[in-house]
């Protein structure tokens, strides 16, 4: 007796990039039937809207923050340059006051041989000596006094900087307050939204929140579900709709696509 093969469904991984459009023929593969998907994606666009509102309450307020924020840290960064580059500076003095020393202890030497040169040609030697051993103590006091102004044009700008940062942070937190005050004013309400909305994505499949999300955020008002507008036309692009799609969206029971937009259209009244 033959032995019945058992064949396996394989599911089509989920796909970042898929839109409803491509989901069309797998929309109604779900516990859930065509109409009670619309009507949650419709209130969780609802949510989202909500949650919209309050976060445009706070205006400009958190890229003012953030850009504070990076302007403090930019300034700091430079100081912590500037410290590092005043120990190199620091550094080189100490070698180039070693060098002078060595110079110096040279050309203490080379005095002492002239004394007792026993000709001319010896004297030009240890006087060409003397004046290459003068040159690089002098060079050597050179960098020594370069760096030293290296320095105090170093110490002048962390200073400056440290000015600014004093002042950058005074505004920071007073942006800070102000973006506290209205996220703490409107918490509890932005917070009963949220909820809604996990609780409503939380019904849906992947696929589908993916699908959502992808449209909300590639559009301009951030829409990926929209009702009808003025009884004709899509409520995201307003361009007109064709009457059997009119139909299919009163009904309630089948995903429209505009083929505008790619938005979503319901029947609110679903």
């Amino acid at each position: 007796m033959a032995t019945k093969k058992t064949v396996k469904k394989v599911e089509t991984p989920n796909d970042s990039r898929e839109t409803f459009v491509s989901l069309q023929k797998t929309f109604a593969d779900s516990d859930l039937t065509v109409g009670e998907k619309l009507k949650i994606l419709y209130q969780l666009q609802a949510a989202d809207n909500e949650i919209g509102k309050l976060v445009q309450l706070r205006g400009e307020l958190p890229a003012e923050v953030a850009a504070l924020e990076g302007e403090i840290e930019g300034f700091k960064a430079k100081i912590a340059r500037l410290e590092e580059a005043i120990k190199g500076e620091e550094a080189s003095i100490e070698v180039n006051k070693a060098k002078i020393a060595e110079h110096e202890a040279d050309i203490d030497k080379y005095k002492a041989q002239l004394e007792n040169i026993a000709n001319s040609r010896e004297f030009d030697s240890i006087s060409k000596e003397l004046e290459n051993e003068n040159l690089l103590l002098r060079i050597a006091d050179k960098f020594i006094g370069e760096a030293k102004e290296r320095i105090v044009e170093d110490k002048k700008q962390i200073e400056e900087l440290g000015e600014r940062i004093s002042v950058r942070e005074g505004d920071l937190a007073a942006k800070n307050e102000e973006l506290s005050a209205i996220v703490n004013s409107t918490a509890d309400e932005e917070k009963t939204y949220t909820t809604k909305r996990d609780a409503l994505a939380a019904k849906l499949d992947d696929r589908t929140m993916s699908a959502y999300e992808r449209i909300k955020n590639s559009t301009h008002n951030h829409l990926a579900v929209v009702p009808v507008y003025n009884g004709e036309a899509c409520g995201g692009c307003f361009n007109t709709i064709t009457p059997q799609r009119l139909v299919d969206i009163a009904s309630g029971t089948k995903l429209v696509i505009c083929e505008h937009c790619g938005r979503i259209i319901v029947n609110p009244e679903i």
